[in-house]
């Protein structure tokens, strides 16, 4: 199958594509690379600096499926200039999906977000519940998955809302919880937990990853959002994990973000998806690649940061 990722450097994509490979399918990742190039070359990749809001530069000829990764992500990365993100993470995204349905795409998977619900205080929230969401990031995944979901009639549209991801990649993330937290205390051997009583969901990053490989084994799944987090726990919870795992010491600070919510992702079971790791396995891999020397720990592990020095 020939299949487009955008953003195939970055986090999700640079575990993701090699596994496609892997299996035999043809590739192109389209990414901007402001985090880097990590993907190795191969028979079957063809991997391109872009900038997707340049519609006409994505290849879409022969085209089975796209994952669509890229956009700016998390809430400070947004604020740093929202008029980028609506640009990036809806407009963008509008004429990906235009593009892919004149150009006879089949099937779009979608990387939105659990935050797409904002503040809930139902014990478990599912995909039925309305989307209230309180930031501009948080608003842009909201339109994209409207805009979409609006393409349904015309191919398969699987819209992922991903819990928050931990784990090791080639494009590493410190700048997410787990990760954050278990680097700071293997470099400091200090914690600092912002509340810390405020309980989120978090998936493993091999699980995401075979979440879209899932969905693109079984395009014949109903088109719609999925929510996909297997572990609802608080920040609490993971620093005291690392403590036990590193040794470190624990340090709480008051916390002006309010969000805290449990995900229930019974809808992606269903269709037959059973997660294999978990928080703690994140730790122990990113405790192993430190201890080994092969933690990528670079500015380009922080999205504010290299966003800044790039002057994005």
């Amino acid at each position: 199958m020939k299949i487009l990722v955008t953003g195939g450097n970055g986090y999700k994509g640079s575990v993701l594509v090699p596994l496609l490979l892997s299996e035999g399918h043809q590739v192109i990742s389209f990414d901007t690379q402001w985090f880097g190039n990590h993907l190795l070359s191969h028979e079957n990749l063809i991997n391109i600096q872009g900038d997707i809001r340049d519609i006409d530069s994505i290849p879409l000829d022969g085209v089975e499926t796209i994952i669509h990764f890229a956009n700016i992500a998390n809430d400070p990365a947004v604020d740093l200039n929202p008029t980028l993100s609506w640009e990036v993470n809806v407009l963008a995204s509008q004429q990906l999906a235009d593009k892919a349905v004149r150009k006879g795409v089949k099937h779009m998977l979608y990387a939105s977000s659990g935050s797409v619900y904002g503040l809930k205080d139902e014990p478990n929230v599912t995909e039925d519940l309305p989307l209230v969401p309180i930031s501009v990031y948080n608003k842009t995944k909201m339109v994209a998955e409207r805009v979409f979901l609006s393409y349904i009639e015309e191919m398969q549209v699987h819209c992922i809302r991903p819990a928050t991801v931990c784990g090791v990649s080639p494009r590493m993330r410190l700048d997410v919880s787990v990760n954050m937290l278990t680097y700071q205390a293997l470099k400091n051997g200090k914690i600092t937990v912002f509340g810390g009583n405020q309980t989120r969901p978090n998936i493993h990053i091999d699980d995401i990853v075979n979440v879209y490989r899932h969905f693109l084994k079984q395009p014949e799944l109903a088109s719609g959002c999925y929510n996909a987090g297997f572990e609802n726990i608080s920040i609490m919870d993971i620093a005291n994990l690392v403590k036990e795992k590193v040794g470190a010491e624990v340090v709480v600070s008051e916390s002006n973000d309010p969000r805290s919510y449990r995900q229930d992702s019974s809808k992606l079971l269903s269709t037959g998806f059973s997660p294999t790791k978990c928080v703690s396995s994140a730790i122990d891999e990113i405790v192993d690649a430190f201890n080994k020397g092969v933690l990528p720990d670079g500015e380009n592990c922080y999205t504010v940061k290299t966003m800044r020095h790039l002057s994005i």
